[in-house]
């Protein structure tokens, strides 16, 4: 065989070597790749070893996993005219690969978009109170709103969460003067219900010490005790109030005019 034509057999045989090599695409377990044959789809393809002919096929690759996607911070005015910047997070993963190729040009980047307007619309029909202290509701709610959208492409909405939520420090200033006076209400009203209970408690008592005089009396000498375990030198000596108003009517009766020891 002429030196030429083994020459020629060997570039054949490594043309061929080239686009196979060429031809050989690996796809991992976490991917599918949807391909095109001069325009067509073809089937999907699974993980394993592919073979892609040049200038005949086209293959797109589509992650399975879950995508971890941040929405940046939105302005927005609340249902009470309150301004305030909130960003949240969005993880969404493919379940149709080739609906997310064929129905959409970027799915990731189509699917920030509608959670950006979707979270402006929702968190503007709100008032304040409520998107402070039901996060986990309108995170809900944004999620179901943002799966109706992005269905048709093939991608599921697994969670959205509201992250933070930025409001200026005038209304927060005001916020915190407002729990202060809402905790110094509770304060006299739990104040008001103990000087009630109190009272109560007092009256009763009363009632059963007139029901025994002796009892006053214990009560009297259990008071002086317990002033004199200070080591006080003051002793107090506690007087029934019916000896003062006898003592206050026999008074009042000597000072008369017109009585015996005026004669």
């Amino acid at each position: 065989m002429p030196a030429s034509a083994v020459i020629a057999v060997l570039c054949v045989l490594l043309v061929i070597v080239v686009i196979l090599l060429v031809s050989l695409r690996v796809i991992p377990q976490y991917q599918r790749a949807v391909a095109f044959r001069f325009g067509h789809v073809k089937p999907l393809y699974g993980p394993g070893l592919k073979v892609v002919l040049p200038l005949i096929d086209s293959l797109h690759r589509v992650d399975l996993r879950t995508i971890t996607l941040t929405i940046p911070p939105q302005e927005i005015i609340t249902k009470d005219n309150v301004p305030a910047r909130v960003n949240a997070v969005v993880m969404f993963r493919v379940v149709d690969p080739q609906k997310a190729v064929l129905e959409v040009e970027n799915y990731a980047v189509a699917t920030s978009q509608i959670a950006q307007t979707s979270l402006r619309s929702l968190l503007g029909r709100v008032d304040l109170d409520t998107l402070l202290a039901h996060r986990d509701d309108l995170g809900s709610d944004l999620r179901e709103i943002i799966a109706r959208q992005t269905g048709p492409w093939g991608v599921e909405v697994v969670i959205v969460e509201i992250k933070d939520i930025e409001i200026p420090e005038a209304m927060q200033r005001a916020m915190a003067r407002e729990a202060e006076a809402e905790r110094e209400r509770r304060a006299k009203v739990i104040n008001a219900h103990g000087e009630l209970q109190a009272s109560a408690e007092l009256r009763d008592a009363a009632e059963t010490l007139s029901q025994a005089p002796a009892s006053i009396q214990l009560r009297y000498l259990q008071t002086l005790l317990e002033l004199g375990a200070d080591q006080n030198s003051t002793v107090v000596f506690p007087l029934p109030v019916d000896i003062m108003s006898g003592l206050t009517k026999m008074l009042g009766s000597e000072g008369q005019p017109g009585s015996q020891g005026d004669h």
